[in-house]
């Protein structure tokens, strides 16, 4: 797949021109006239606090100019990664549920751990086929393992429940940060489509309202 353009989104040739080892010249998007890809030149702590921050161009580079481009064996990522994510997932209902006095910590962290897989399934069955008939995808950039990577990428931000294992912080942090991951998720999903702003906000609150209910059902 062709890099693409920070900016605007539209596929470019090339990102940079390399003169030699350390000696580049970034080249401009032919659309939007601006550099293709600044990222390029910067520290990966400003990509971090962009992504943080919510900003478009730093997910386009992300998922458009990085993994997609860098990465050899995307399948094995796509795999680890949604390990990661469904581990998260368990852990939140592990401190939304608290542990049952009736019942020992393996039994309860097998049917947390179920509970969790159960509604990613719903999760994704629905995000995986909503989109591609509400969304309109940019070229080369829209299967179901695409919009899977998208997901969860940008879903970083439930990095952040791991600082329950550190200091005493209320439950209702989770929601919090379900919040954020939501919003991250909208963004993330509005730099890889060409769809307007409230198509991507409608599908991304609906599909994280059916999972809360899947597991409040399951509660």
């Amino acid at each position: 797949m062709n890099p693409r353009c920070v900016k605007c989104g539209q596929g470019v040739e090339k990102l940079y021109i390399q003169y030699s080892p350390g000696n580049i010249r970034l080249l401009k998007c032919s659309n939007c006239k601006s550099v293709a890809d600044e990222y390029i030149e910067c520290e990966v702590m400003i990509l971090i606090i962009d992504l943080i921050l919510h900003k478009p161009p730093a997910y386009r580079h992300l998922l458009f100019n990085l993994l997609r481009d860098k990465v050899q064996n995307f399948d094995a990522l796509l795999f680890k990664l949604s390990i990661i994510f469904l581990a998260l997932d368990a852990y939140k209902l592990w401190i939304l549920n608290g542990i049952s006095v009736e019942q020992s910590i393996m039994i309860m962290g097998l049917k947390t751990f179920g509970c969790a897989l159960l509604g990613n399934v719903v999760f994704f069955c629905v995000l995986l086929v909503l989109p591609r008939r509400f969304l309109t995808f940019v070229d080369d950039f829209s299967g179901y393992r695409d919009v899977l990577l998208v997901v969860i990428v940008s879903s970083y931000l439930k990095l952040y429940m791991l600082s329950m294992l550190v200091w005493e912080l209320p439950a209702s942090v989770v929601y919090i940060i379900d919040l954020f991951v939501m919003s991250s998720n909208m963004v993330a999903l509005r730099a890889i489509t060409e769809s307007p702003f409230r198509r991507c906000f409608g599908l991304c609150f609906g599909v994280h309202a059916l999972k809360f209910f899947v597991n409040w059902l399951l509660k």
